[in-house]
C-alpha cells in the first residue's frame, strides 16, 4: 500500500490578507505578505508534482468535516460566528485567528481532511497518510480560533476516530515550534490520548506549554509537553524523542498515532528560532513510523500545522513524506551546503532532563 496524501485546492484559496509576519500592516508597518500564507502549502504540493514523487502517494480528495464532527471539539456558537465572519468577507475570529470569504467552507474541509486520513488509514486503502491541511488547528480551542488555527484539525479527527472506530489509546505528536494549546486543552482530562508537544519554550501563546502541565484528574500523566531553548536542532530533537517520547509512547501501546506536523522549527523560519533540517524532519518521521508499525499496525496520520518559510518548507515536508512511504523522491536539500550540526548542547539536555524528572512520576524513563 501507498501513503495517501490528502489535498484539495480549496486550502490554498483561505485568504489571511496582507501584513507583515504575524501582524497587521499599518503604522509604522508596511504591507508585506502574511506569514500564514498559501505558499508555503501550494509549494509542497508543486515539489510533489515537479519531482513525480506525487506517483509514489496516493491522492485522496477530503470531504467536508460534518457539523457533528466539528462539534465534538467546538462550540455550536463558535461554529456559527465562522460562519457568519465568513460570509460578510471576513474577521477575527480571536488572537491571530482570521477569517477571509469562504473561510468556513475551506476550514471544514481542512477538517474533513483530518477525518478523511482517519478513515483511508482505519479501513487499510492506505499504509499511512498525510494530509496537508489549510487552515492549520492546533492553536483553535473550544470556543476561539487563535494562531491561524480556526477549527482543531487534530482533534477532531481524534474524537473522530474515538466515535466511529471505538479507539481506547490514542498518541497525539506535536511538533510545531509553537505549543499546541487547542490540543492540549481538549484532553487535558483524559488518559485515553496521549499528548506530546515538543515546542520552543514559551514561544507562542504566552504562557502555555509548561513542562510543570501533565495533565488533571484522570489525565495527570498524559499531557507531555518538551520545552527546548531556542536554537536547538536536529540532535537536541532526536534526543528528546529517544529519552522521553518514545519511551513514553511504547508503555501507552496507541492504536493509532496523529501527528501535529509543523514544518516551522526548520533552521530558516521566520516565526521560530530553531535549527531543524529537512533532514531532521525526515529522522523525525521515521521514529514515528516505527512507533506506529510496532504498536498499532502501522496507523499514522499527520496533518500539516505551521511552517513559514516558503522556500523551505516544501523540502522538509517531501522529507516526512518519504520517510512514511519508505521511498526516495530524488530531491536533495539544497539548502544543506554541507552543513554539519555539532553536538547536543548542554542548555539542550538540562531542558529534555528536567522534561525527564518530571514524566518520570509517570512513566518509568531511564
Amino acid at each position: 500500500m501507498k501513503t495517501g496524501f490528502i489535498w484539495d485546492e480549496s486550502y490554498f484559496w483561505h485568504q489571511t490578507g496582507n501584513g507583515a509576519l504575524n501582524i497587521d500592516s499599518g503604522g509604522w508597518v508596511q504591507e508585506d505578505i502574511h506569514a500564514e500564507n498559501p505558499e508555503t502549502k501550494r509549494r509542497v504540493k508543486n515539489l510533489l508534482d515537479k519531482s513525480k514523487f506525487i506517483k509514489q502517494l496516493q491522492e485522496i480528495e477530503p470531504r467536508p468535516a460534518s457539523h457533528q464532527e466539528v462539534e465534538r471539539n467546538h462550540g455550536k456558537v463558535y461554529i456559527e460566528e465562522i460562519k457568519r465572519l465568513s460570509d460578510m468577507g471576513g474577521g477575527d475570529a480571536g488572537e491571530h485567528a482570521i477569517v477571509g470569504p469562504d473561510s468556513y467552507e475551506i476550514a471544514m474541509l481542512s477538517a474533513g481532511g483530518a477525518v478523511t486520513a482517519v478513515d483511508a488509514v482505519i479501513r487499510g486503502e492506505v499504509m499511512n497518510a498525510y494530509a496537508l491541511t489549510r487552515p492549520p488547528g492546533h492553536h483553535a480551542e473550544k470556543n476561539e480560533g487563535m494562531g491561524f488555527c480556526l477549527f482543531n484539525n487534530i482533534v477532531i479527527a481524534a474524537k473522530y476516530a474515538r466515535a466511529q472506530y471505538y479507539l481506547n489509546r490514542i498518541a497525539i505528536i506535536d511538533w510545531d515550534v509553537h505549543h499546541g494549546n487547542g490540543t492540549e486543552s481538549a484532553f487535558l482530562n483524559d488518559s485515553d490520548v496521549l499528548f506530546i508537544s515538543l515546542h520552543q519554550e514559551n514561544i507562542f501563546p504566552r504562557n502555555r506549554g509548561s513542562m510543570t502541565e501533565i495533565g488533571k484528574s484522570e489525565g495527570k500523566g498524559y499531557n507531555v509537553n518538551i520545552e527546548l531553548p531556542a536554537g536547538t536542532g536536529n540532535e537536541g530533537y532526536m534526543h528528546a524523542f529517544d529519552k522521553v517520547a518514545i519511551p513514553i509512547i511504547d508503555q501507552f501501546e496507541p492504536e493509532l498515532i496523529l501527528v501535529s506536523a509543523g514544518q516551522d522549527p526548520g533552521r530558516f523560519d521566520p516565526l521560530g528560532r530553531m535549527l531543524v533540517t529537512a533532514e531532521g524532519f525526515y529522522r523525525m518521521a521515521e521514529k514515528v513510523k516505527s512507533l506506529a508499525d510496532e504498536h498499532c499496525s502501522g496507523r499514522l496520520v499527520a496533518c500539516h500545522e505551521g511552517g513559514y518559510s516558503t522556500a523551505y518548507v516544501p523540502f522538509c515536508t517531501i522529507r516526512i513524506l518519504e520517510a512514511f512511504s519508505g521511498k526516495q523522491s530524488g530531491v536533495n536539500d539544497p539548502f544543506d551546503q554541507g552543513f554539519h550540526e555539532g553536538p547536543i548542547y548542554q542548555n539542550q539536555l538540562d531542558y529534555i532532563n528536567h522534561a525527564k524528572e518530571i514524566q518520570s512520576a509517570y512513566w518509568r524513563l531511564s
